[in-house]
């Protein structure tokens, strides 16, 4: 029988911890959980966590409506998310609700629909279904799934779909 060899678990001092996290921070917005829980896959303490987390905070690494506002743009603009998407993810990461409303406030609402109007459209042409009515569930299953709203789903469903 062969013995099973684990490579030794890395531990950090509270220095080594801290610097790391805040390369992680710089490169890109994390929210307050994906910090947490990458301390705690580092092996940190709850002590040491508390003392790392009130660290980056206080040297504006970790702002967490920053990175709110950050990954509503993000979302929107790259993968044209819709905001009951934008909100279900941002709940996901226990964002506030004070920081979600003022992350959404970052899209601007003619941006919004004009986008809508366009992931629709493409959508469509992408869509090899003859039978109307299943055209028309598609279509709105896949923009339903992205986050939009079902009432402007519906709408341009019907409008588009003859």
């Amino acid at each position: 029988m062969m013995a099973t060899y684990e490579s030794p678990k890395k531990y950090y001092s509270v220095q080594e911890a801290t610097a790391k996290m805040e390369h992680y921070c710089a490169y890109q917005e994390r929210c307050h959980k994906e910090v947490m829980d990458k301390l705690k896959s580092m092996n940190m303490i709850p002590e040491a966590i508390d003392q790392i987390v009130g660290h980056l905070i206080q040297e504006n690494y970790l702002n967490e409506e920053r990175f709110a506002k950050a990954f509503a743009r993000g979302k929107f603009q790259i993968k044209k998310w819709g905001t009951n998407r934008i909100v279900r993810e941002l709940k996901f990461r226990d964002i506030s609700a004070y920081n979600i409303k003022s992350a959404l406030a970052e899209i601007q609402n003619e941006d919004y629909l004009k986008t809508f109007d366009e992931l629709a459209k493409k959508r469509l042409g992408q869509i090899k279904e003859t039978n109307p009515f299943k055209k028309k569930k598609k279509l709105a299953d896949y923009l339903l799934y992205r986050g939009w709203e079902s009432h402007l789903v519906y709408e341009k469903a019907n409008e588009l779909v003859k």
